[in-house]
């Protein structure tokens, strides 16, 4: 058996310390925790450069259209 390198050490105790708050708590309000928590999959610059891309390029696409 191999000792346990700092990185796992550091993990493992996220992982009870996160465990640990879950006890004696029930199904639902875990749920309702998890619900709050839950974050967007993509940051708002990245949402932002790809509303640029699609309606600034359609923007553009108009406005050739429309002078052109």
């Amino acid at each position: 058996m191999q000792a346990q390198t700092p990185e796992q050490r550091r993990r493992n105790a996220q992982f009870a310390k996160k465990n640990e708050a879950k006890m004696g708590k029930s199904e639902e309000q875990l749920r309702k925790r998890v619900e709050k928590v839950q974050k967007s999959p993509i940051s708002m610059f990245w949402a932002a450069v790809l509303g640029f891309i699609v309606f600034g390029g359609l923007v553009f696409e108009a406005l050739s259209r429309f002078f052109g």
